[in-house]
């Protein structure tokens, strides 16, 4: 990454002071703060449950002595770590980036977390499809990272 970049989180709210939230449910890196660095898919995100949602809008700078992990593409290390992130496993890391498991990729992970299909047949599903971008932080001094820029409705 850049040492100043412009990320995105979608949300139901303007979300000035982010928080790592647990929640009942696993993410593909754990519990954490998400954002992309591409705006349609945080409008994605924001709009989904009701059509309308909040961009919120984050200058990111690049902190060399915080403990990143960083996928650059959808690899078999990319899999095994999200299978473990969704199976309730911690990891150390403050920062984790790289593609997200969209909801057709997600149903792919599943299927194989499940061992209803086998790690080839995943692949052989997934290779076609687009990867995504998040990137998420898993601790406070990750988020120290973040300095909030504004947020703005959008609509679907």
């Amino acid at each position: 990454m850049n040492d100043k970049i412009i990320l995105y989180h979608g949300s139901k709210s303007v979300v000035e002071y982010p928080e790592i939230k647990i929640t009942k449910y696993n993410k593909d890196f754990y519990f954490g703060f998400y954002c992309t660095s591409i705006y349609e898919q945080a409008k994605r995100w924001s709009v989904r449950f009701t059509g309308k949602g909040i961009i919120n809008e984050y200058e990111y700078t690049e902190n060399k002595d915080i403990n990143m992990l960083i996928f650059e593409e959808m690899t078999e290390e990319w899999l095994d770590f999200i299978v473990n992130c969704r199976l309730g496993k911690s990891h150390n890391y403050d920062i984790v980036e790289g593609p997200m498991a969209n909801d057709t990729i997600f149903n792919y992970v599943q299927n194989f977390t499940d061992g209803k299909i086998s790690r080839a047949a995943f692949w052989e599903l997934a290779r076609f499809k687009k990867p995504t971008h998040q990137i998420s932080f898993h601790t406070a001094r990750s988020l120290e990272t973040l300095r909030f820029v504004k947020g703005y409705e959008v609509l679907l």
